[in-house]
C-alpha cells in the first residue's frame, strides 16, 4: 500500500519542478489558503500562476527540503485525511516573491503547510505559510522595529525522524498536545502562568525547543519561551483567545494542528515595535509538535505576521 504521506511530499516537490504535473498532484476543485498577500487560490491553472511560477521565478534552483512529514486523520470535525509539512523552499533568491526584493544570495524560505488528501492521492485544499517576513531577514530588510528570540534556520527534530515516522503512537501525541492546549488557554493575568505545562506533572519537556517564526524567534526551556515570546505576547493581547482548529493529526511521536484563524485577540499595547491598536484582530497559526517520554520536546511554529500586522495598519512588505 502506498504511503500517502511520501506520495504526497513527493507530488509537492513535483509541482515545483514540472509544471505539467499540476493536473496530477491537485484535484481539478483544489483550494489553497495563503498566508498574505496571496490569500486564497481557486484551481490548479491559478494556484500555477499566482503561486508556483512566482517562486521558481524568484528562487533559482528551487527545491524543498522537507524537514516534516507527517499525515493521519483528522481529529476536528472537518474530517478528511491530511497530512502537514514542515519545509524550506531553497534557491538562489534572484526575483523579487510578493513584495520581497531579491538578496542575490541563497535562501531557505521556511514553509508550513496543510493538505487535505482526495481517496486517489490527490491534493484538494490546503493551508499555507510562508515565512515572508524571515526571507525578508535573510535579504538584510528587517521586518521589525524590535525582535525577540534568536532567529535561525528553522532545524528538523532532534531525533532525525520527522519525515514520514514509523515509531510512536499518534493518538497519544495528539491527545498531550490537546491537554497542554487545554491548560494554555487559561491564565493568571498577574503572573502569566498556565497549569499543567511545566514541573512534574507538565506538558513540556524540561529542555524543550520552541522554533517561532520572523520576529519572534526561537528559544530553549520554559523560561526562554516566556521571555521570547509569550511575555510580550500576552501583554499584547491579554483577552487572546486561540485554538479554533480546523484540523488536529497525531502520527507516531509527532501531532500538529492548524487554525485559519486559530485567534482572536485585541490590540492593548505595544507588539513588535508597533503602538496598541485597540484593534479586534485575528491570527493564522500552525503547531507542530515532537513528543518523547510523555512530554512535549519540540514545538516549530508558522504564523501569518504579514496578515497580522496588516490588520493593525503596519505594511511589513512595504
Amino acid at each position: 500500500m502506498t504511503d500517502f504521506r511520501a506520495a504526497t511530499a513527493l507530488g509537492l516537490a513535483r509541482l515545483l519542478a514540472d509544471p505539467g504535473s499540476i493536473e496530477v498532484v491537485l484535484s481539478a476543485d483544489a483550494v489553497w489558503h495563503m498566508m498574505a498577500p496571496v490569500n486564497r487560490v481557486d484551481g490548479p491553472e491559478a494556484i500555477e500562476l499566482q503561486v508556483l511560477a512566482p517562486l521558481r521565478a524568484a528562487l533559482t534552483g528551487l527545491h524543498r527540503r522537507d524537514e516534516i512529514v507527517v499525515g493521519g486523520q483528522n481529529r476536528r470535525d472537518v474530517g478528511g485525511h491530511w497530512v502537514a509539512c514542515v519545509s524550506h523552499y531553497v534557491g538562489t533568491h534572484n526575483g523579487p516573491l510578493w513584495g520581497v526584493a531579491a538578496s542575490g544570495r541563497l535562501a531557505f524560505l521556511r514553509a508550513g503547510e496543510f493538505h487535505r488528501i482526495t481517496e486517489d492521492g490527490r491534493i484538494c485544499e490546503s493551508r499555507i505559510i510562508l515565512d515572508l517576513p524571515d526571507l525578508m531577514r535573510q535579504a538584510g530588510r528587517i521586518p521589525f522595529e524590535e525582535g525577540l528570540g534568536t532567529e535561525m534556520l528553522f532545524p528538523g527534530p532532534a531525533t532525525h525522524d520527522g519525515v514520514c515516522p514509523s515509531q510512536g503512537d499518534g493518538h497519544a501525541s495528539l491527545d498531550l498536545v490537546e491537554r497542554m492546549l487545554g491548560d494554555l488557554h487559561e491564565y493568571d493575568p498577574e503572573t502569566g502562568a498556565s497549569r499543567g505545562q511545566i514541573g512534574q506533572d507538565g506538558t513540556w519537556s524540561d529542555d524543550m525547543l520552541w522554533y517561532g517564526p520572523g520576529g519572534i524567534g526561537s528559544n530553549f526551556q520554559w523560561d526562554g519561551f516566556v521571555k521570547d515570546h509569550r511575555a510580550a505576547f500576552l501583554a499584547a493581547f491579554p483577552d487572546r483567545k486561540g485554538g479554533n482548529h480546523y484540523c488536529r493529526i497525531g502520527d507516531g511521536n509527532y501531532a500538529a494542528v492548524s487554525g485559519w484563524p486559530s485567534m482572536t485577540m485585541t490590540h492593548r499595547a505595544p507588539y513588535l515595535g508597533v503602538p496598541a491598536t485597540g484593534k479586534a484582530l485575528t491570527l493564522r497559526v500552525m503547531d507542530f509538535y515532537r513528543c518523547e517520554a510523555g512530554r512535549i520536546a519540540e514545538n516549530w511554529v508558522l504564523l501569518d505576521y504579514v496578515d497580522l500586522f496588516e490588520q493593525m495598519g503596519h505594511a511589513i512588505l512595504a
